[in-house]
């Protein structure tokens, strides 16, 4: 008989990513798909990563529930025996951590790729590795840069290089700026459940305001900023980071800021996509 150990351990990470979702009151959409693909991982006869060594990503998206997203997650639980995802919904999520288990990536680089480029995922990690802003932060190279996309697609599974060069998924910045209100209103309201982030929080207090939310086929997932930077600067109920997951659960990540300086000063601003934000502001 095949060991299907592997199958139970990952649709228990999924089962628990699902109870979280739903204490947190996510859109139950995201919550059932969660519970679908962890039922289809315990009704498997043979071991799933099997079909991962053979297939890689593509092939689990054969498998009944099982979308890219999810799929990407199965592939991220056999490479690093944990679950990004989860972590944040715990609110236990580091990425400086989450940065080392790359292959030439230390504490240092970890924390400097975090700080300078404000992402939190390996999904995100991966975007900027192949759009160029990877290789702008202090300590890295070309060749590091190649030696860190050739390690993400190992960790998440992923089947193509051509898929792997395509741009990274994104929602209309007016969407992402609802989002961001949205977050901030329900917030400053106390209407949110608040999560205890294990970073920055040595007396275990739950005061990270969760907002889970959907806006046509994007689901989103809002939490103000708990980087060592945002502490810094006391920016903690200012920056906020948006994560979303399309229809078949890939992932992507923001941050939407109060704009400092410049003619959008005051105004709240999605990083990265500031000339966006000034075409839609301003028009």
């Amino acid at each position: 008989m095949n060991d299907t150990t592997f199958n139970a351990d990952a649709a228990a990470i999924l089962r628990d990513c699902a109870e979280l979702l739903r204490q947190q009151n996510a859109n139950p959409f995201r919550i059932n798909a969660y519970r679908r693909a962890a039922e289809t991982l315990e009704s498997l006869a043979d071991d799933v990563r099997g079909i991962l060594r053979r297939e890689g990503v593509d092939g689990l998206t054969k498998l009944p529930s099982i979308g890219r997203g999810l799929a990407g997650a199965i592939a991220e639980i056999d490479s690093t025996g944990r679950l990004s995802q989860l972590d944040r919904l715990r609110g236990s999520a580091d990425p400086e951590q989450l940065f080392q288990r790359i292959p030439g990536i230390g504490p240092s680089l970890a924390h400097t790729i975090h700080e300078s480029l404000h992402i939190d995922t390996l999904e995100a990690l991966e975007v900027a590795a192949h759009d160029g802003r990877l290789e702008s932060v202090d300590g890295i190279g070309p060749s590091r840069v190649a030696a860190v996309s050739s390690s993400l697609a190992v960790m998440l599974g992923k089947a193509s290089t051509a898929r792997r060069r395509r741009p990274g998924i994104a929602p209309p910045i007016e969407v992402l700026l609802q989002v961001d209100k949205e977050y901030r209103q329900q917030a400053a309201a106390n209407k949110l459940p608040k999560i205890a982030p294990r970073r920055f929080n040595p007396e275990g207090r739950a005061w990270l305001p969760v907002l889970h939310t959907l806006r046509g086929d994007w689901h989103f997932t809002a939490l103000f900023s708990n980087t060592a930077r945002a502490h810094e600067l006391e920016r903690t109920d200012d920056w906020v980071v948006l994560y979303f997951y399309d229809g078949d659960h890939r992932e992507g990540q923001c941050t939407v800021v109060t704009e400092t300086h410049g003619p959008l000063c005051g105004m709240r601003v999605v990083r990265g996509r500031e000339a966006e934000c000034r075409q839609v502001l301003s028009g």
